[in-house]
């Protein structure tokens, strides 16, 4: 159920605990004012953490997919099947990529920095 957010809801505040997992638990007033499901974009904003609905679907993957794949030539029965793999391929590059940051976040795994990522010297 979504209620409509108002400019009070905006200025309310609470104090929660974190976990020893740093992990926190939402507010339900603000997880149901917000339309939260099981994701959220998280980032840091001016010494603030900024957490908000996620708003990018699988449609909006789906059609990115279909626009690559159009553009490489494929049509018809063709472009389904490999429509298919490529989203399937994505959902589980996005599926390693939540569980590895779980382990980050667990402290299990290190955090990857910039420049391994992006080493100028490769």
């Amino acid at each position: 159920m979504s209620t409509l957010v108002t400019e009070r809801d905006y200025m309310d505040s609470r104090v929660i605990r974190v976990s020893r997992k740093r992990q926190i638990t939402i507010p339900l007033k603000f997880y149901e004012a917000l339309n939260l499901g099981d994701q959220v974009e998280c980032s840091l904003e001016g010494g603030a953490i900024v957490i908000r609905p996620l708003r990018r679907t699988d449609d909006e993957f789906s059609v990115e997919i279909l626009k690559d794949l159009v553009s490489k030539g494929f049509s018809g029965d063709e472009l389904v099947r490999e429509f298919e793999t490529q989203r399937y391929r994505v959902t589980e590059a996005v599926h390693r990529l939540l569980e590895e940051a779980d382990r980050i976040a667990d402290g299990i795994q290190p955090a990857s920095r910039f420049d391994d990522v992006f080493d100028p010297e490769d």
